[in-house]
């Protein structure tokens, strides 16, 4: 038994249509229909909420759905494992390229055509659709933003729910156009990268997804350069009794130190000081 084969079961079971199981599930009579048809492989259980509304619909017990809809995903992964990947949807390569900041564009788009999908354009789409998947997991309940972005895709509510599902459960090599359409396009506003460190930033639409722009780095970086003093090194630093005659590798060696939740104070920092000019408290050269 598949996912298909259980919803139909049951469907016939209790005398319910198409139609009455796309309403519970707040999505489209096609999706559903794709799904019976076998015509769409069941979402992944983790990126999406329709399972619970239709065990609930059908009378299933929880979970029951999810647990088929895995292992029917398993199946399919293990026969396309060894399949080649295609090149990039042309659409969404219009999409991203589009996005990308007008300075940027021309090197980026001589990349993308040198190699096609290769490393760069393969990360920064990747990166875009991680950075909206979270935004649309995050808002899936949220009817108000929902109807928003249906505003903005001129899409019934139904019918965007539909394709975020959809959206939610592909990857990089299979974003459809309507998902570049209408959910990718209106939520993206701008993105930006660094062909250097490969740094990237990406600004969504504030309408849709409001707050700072999300930045990623992908080298290693020093830490120390982008972090201000502690308040407690501060302090530290402005009594003239606890710091006196504070040399330079000294300074440079309490700014390096690191703290998760606890802030410590001015008394920390004179007492880590005292122990790194203590003697007794390192080896000596022949121990």
């Amino acid at each position: 038994m598949d996912v298909c084969s259980v919803i139909k079961t049951r469907l016939e079971e209790l005398g319910l249509e198409q139609k009455d199981l796309a309403a519970a599930a707040e999505v489209t009579e096609s999706y559903i229909s794709q799904l019976l048809t076998r015509k769409k492989l069941p979402p992944a259980p983790d990126r999406t909420d329709i399972y619970e509304k239709i065990d609930k619909a059908l009378e299933l017990s929880n979970g029951e759905l999810a647990r088929l809809a895995l292992a029917q995903r398993m199946d399919a992964l293990k026969r396309n494992y060894e399949e080649p990947r295609g090149a990039l949807l042309k659409e969404t390569r219009k999409l991203i390229l589009r996005k990308c900041i007008a300075a940027r564009q021309k090197d980026i788009r001589a990349i993308f055509e040198k190699e096609p999908f290769g490393e760069l354009e393969q990360l920064v789409t990747q990166k875009l659709l991680d950075v909206v998947s979270r935004v649309a997991r995050s808002e899936l309940n949220n009817q108000a933003w929902l109807n928003e972005v249906a505003r903005h895709g001129n899409k019934s509510h139904e019918k965007i729910r539909s394709i975020i599902l959809d959206f939610l459960d592909t990857d990089i090599f299979n974003i459809s156009k309507q998902s570049c359409s209408s959910f990718l396009d209106p939520l993206i506003a701008r993105w930006d990268i660094d062909l250097a460190s490969f740094d990237m930033e990406i600004t969504l639409n504030e309408k849709l997804a409001p707050g700072q722009p999300r930045k990623f780095a992908f080298v290693e970086k020093d830490y120390d350069c982008q972090r201000e003093d502690e308040p407690g090194l501060t302090d530290f630093l402005q009594d003239a009794m606890l710091c006196d005659d504070l040399s330079e590798e000294e300074l440079e060696f309490l700014k390096k130190l690191r703290f998760t939740n606890k802030r410590p104070n001015k008394l920390f920092f004179y007492r880590a000081l005292q122990n790194l000019r203590d003697p007794l408290h390192f080896l000596t050269a022949e121990g």
